[in-house]
């Protein structure tokens, strides 16, 4: 059985492959009555871009997107809604070697494994080409979530992480990492550069924070929001570990340090309680607190790389593989907007499905 569809009442379905002609998703459950244009959606899409600095794959894609259905005179219809992208720089003569031999850390031999073939352009499927189909559904998901406000940006790059004494939100947007603290952003350059050059990769972590997020949103045991933001962040290519709130820092704490104490709020207790912590990230028991809303992701170092690893090939043999093409040093990078995508998912659906049960 074959799972492309992510959500409850939101349900993005994705499909298309790397090295095809076009890949596209489809929303269904989007509310009617939405205003919903290709400015609405490709800002989002250019921030994920490839091509756009020696830091990131070289491949270069518009990425513009198309809306095929479920608009109709600017707004959604509450129909199916029909996004599609096309490709056109696939060099698939570049993994020539890949087609012999599997990439060690690749979902290469996994796929083998399981289907019995593989796509091995640019890795088919597991390909996070598809990530961009991600970043235009997370789009439209934002516009039925304004009151929300959803901030991502990379906090540690192959171990070196920022400071933070020196997060400064307006520097995010001005270096190429997305990177809050602007002496690790110089640090990254140098660091990224050099795995670049010495045909290596190396792992990141991204954080996103959600605020505006009102209590109640989620529900217990099978669909808690914080398995759910777990469930969309690990779907995510290369992702390799999610961390709600304090996450692993959690089980080094005591109960007393652990707690987020709550006192009367001041501007009236039809706002909820005011919090002097909040190590649980904005989520207990499964449902929102009216905190912000936060997680960690871990990318691991991108498997296709210029460097020799020891694998075998199709027929079992022992072999070195060295992967040729245009990959990204640092895939983490790229990530910041797939994780804000995938927020805006988990919390639109969250908010649709309150609102069915709750009124």
């Amino acid at each position: 059985m074959s799972w492309n569809t992510f959500g409850r009442v939101l349900r993005m379905t994705t499909w298309g492959e790397s090295h095809g002609p076009a890949i596209g998703c489809v929303l269904d459950g989007c509310p009617p009555g939405i205003a919903l244009g290709v400015s609405d959606i490709q800002p989002w899409l250019d921030a994920r871009r490839p091509g756009q600095n020696r830091f990131t794959t070289q491949r270069q894609e518009p990425d513009q997107v198309r809306i095929l259905s479920g608009v109709f005179e600017g707004k959604t219809t509450g129909t199916p809604i029909s996004l599609l992208i096309e490709n056109v720089d696939q060099r698939s003569k570049d993994y020539s070697e890949v087609a012999k031999a599997y990439r060690p850390g690749h979902a290469d031999y996994a796929y083998d494994a399981k289907y019995g073939f593989r796509d091995y352009r640019g890795g088919g499927r597991s390909s996070a080409r598809e990530t961009a189909m991600r970043v235009a559904a997370g789009a439209v998901a934002r516009l039925v979530i304004p009151e929300v406000n959803i901030l991502a940006y990379v906090s540690e790059i192959g171990g070196d992480a920022i400071d933070p004494a020196k997060f400064d939100a307006g520097e995010i947007g001005n270096n190429t990492f997305w990177c809050p603290d602007a002496a690790a952003a110089q640090r990254w350059e140098a660091l990224v550069d050099g795995a670049r050059k010495a045909g290596s990769s190396l792992g990141a972590v991204v954080e996103c924070v959600a605020t505006g997020v009102p209590a109640g949103w989620g529900a217990p045991i099978y669909a808690k929001l914080d398995a759910d933001l777990a469930a969309g962040m690990m779907g995510i290519n290369a992702v390799k570990g999610v961390e709600i709130g304090d996450g692993f820092g959690a089980a080094r704490l005591t109960g007393e340090q652990n707690a987020d104490p709550m006192r009367p709020n001041e501007t009236g207790g039809e706002n909820g309680p005011a919090f002097e912590a909040n190590h649980a990230g904005g989520i207990a028991g499964g449902i929102s607190t009216g905190q912000p809303v936060t997680c960690r992701v871990a990318f691991k170092p991108t498997s296709s790389i210029l460097t020799p690893v020891e694998t075998i090939d199709n027929e079992g043999n022992a072999t070195e593989i060295r992967t040729k093409g245009r990959h990204d040093p640092c895939v983490g990078i790229r990530g910041v907007p797939v994780v804000e995508a995938m927020m805006a998912l988990v919390l639109t659906d969250h908010k649709l499905l309150h609102r069915a049960q709750c009124g």
